[in-house]
């Protein structure tokens, strides 16, 4: 059975459901109105607090082999910003090597402008100014609409880009001090068993070190097979766009759809056939099918176990909070959101609804069986204390004594 946090009795007489409902409307409403205040100072946190549990194993292994805690720490932190710098320099090389190649892209772009104005001209019989007035038109509208959308992200993550310097002073502290961060929870909640505060705590590290490792994987076979595709049509830089649509992962269910529009448009503009802008996409769009079937559930597992429906609702709703910071930390936040409302016996059904339909149908089955074995073994019991009672002995028969020896 799912274990669940039991508080102790409280004899008090049970508030009206009224005042209750009102209390969580104004508890959620001050909690949302905190999170976008404070969007600056939390960002930062919330990301080291994942780069620290993520951290966790390469530090607990440099402790145990006699590194001090201190040193297993800073190891760990430089060993994390040092594939972070390696990174972000072969990004820029492939970004170098790309803007070299503008000037042909351009040309490129704009010989099959003018050939779709002659199209336009010549069976839609409108004339180029026409549609150059009319694509003005539109362009103008997509950007100001886009430019509306860029600045709500920029201004909520501008602001925390400029405290992201202090992370590995977060994450130094959080690695150095997580016995008295357990220790205060212990403290802070009274009411619950510390055996069972430290199940559901280990269940959200789980959850959060289960997505956070298997994450990489993913994005590292996602971009080897995005690059595969992208080189097999020979579509130019095809490992940046590869890996890069691998990245995007970080915003689930959509960064990997906006992966594969940059190669395809590049395609259109470089290659021969506009067939290779459908290959692009059918080949991104595969990878995304063998990714959201097959690679994530089988290295991720089931412990983020987040129904799409759940997972989108939480993106759009991260994205509006947070900017594109929201994106990113959607999920996450959502899967330990579910382990908490698992755990709370009257927020069970909310953790429910969050759940994988198919996972959760398994999981309520398998504890309606294990709950059938346990009253049969229940209704076995006194039968076998009954058998295996020991007889009284008459009143007054004593034992015999031992021989002497």
């Amino acid at each position: 059975m799912n274990s669940t946090l039991r508080p102790l009795p409280n004899k008090d007489r049970e508030t009206p459901v009224y005042l209750k409902l009102a209390s969580t409307l104004v508890a959620l409403i001050a909690t949302v109105y905190i999170l976008y205040i404070l969007r600056e100072t939390l960002i930062p946190l919330a990301f080291s607090i994942l780069l620290a549990i993520l951290l966790h194993p390469v530090c607990a292994w440099l402790e145990l082999r006699r590194v001090p805690r201190i040193g297993a720490i800073l190891l760990s932190i430089l060993a994390l910003f040092t594939a972070i710098v390696i990174l972000v320099y072969l990004v820029s090389m492939q970004v170098g090597s790309f803007a070299e190649e503008l000037p042909r892209i351009t040309e490129k772009a704009e010989a099959i402008l003018d050939q779709t104005l002659t199209l336009g001209e010549r069976y839609l019989n409108i004339s180029r100014t026409q549609q150059v007035s009319e694509a003005q038109k539109y362009l103008i509208n997509a950007l100001s609409e886009g430019r509306a959308f860029l600045l709500n992200t920029l201004v909520t993550t501008t602001g925390a880009i400029s405290t992201f310097v202090l992370i590995p002073l977060y994450i130094f502290f959080f690695l150095l001090y997580r016995d008295f961060f357990r220790m205060f929870v212990h403290k802070a909640i009274r009411r619950v068993p510390n055996e069972e505060l430290n199940v559901l705590l280990k269940k959200i590290y789980e959850v959060i070190q289960s997505y956070l490792s298997g994450l990489f994987l993913v994005i590292l076979i996602v971009g080897v097979l995005n690059s595969i595709g992208l080189l097999i049509l020979g579509i130019p830089h095809a490992i940046f766009f590869g890996f890069l649509a691998g990245f995007l992962i970080l915003i689930p269910y959509i960064g990997i759809l906006i992966g594969s529009v940059l190669p395809a448009l590049l395609s259109i503009v470089t290659m021969d056939s506009p067939w290779y802008a459908v290959g692009v996409i059918g080949v991104m769009s595969f990878v995304q099918f063998l990714e959201g079937n097959f690679i994530t559930p089988n290295i991720v597992g089931s412990k983020v176990s987040v129904n799409p429906l759940a997972a989108i609702v939480a993106l759009f709703l991260g994205g509006q909070l947070w900017g594109l910071s929201g994106l990113i930390l959607a999920l996450p936040v959502t899967a330990i959101l579910k382990v908490i409302l698992d755990t709370v016996p009257s927020l069970e059904p909310y953790g429910f609804l969050l759940g994988e339909p198919v996972h959760e149908v398994a999981e309520e089955k398998a504890d309606i069986a294990r709950g059938q074995v346990a009253e049969k073994e229940f209704r076995k019991k006194p039968y076998r204390r009954h058998r295996n009672k020991p007889k009284k002995r008459p009143e007054g028969d004593a034992p015999p004594a031992p021989p002497a020896i």
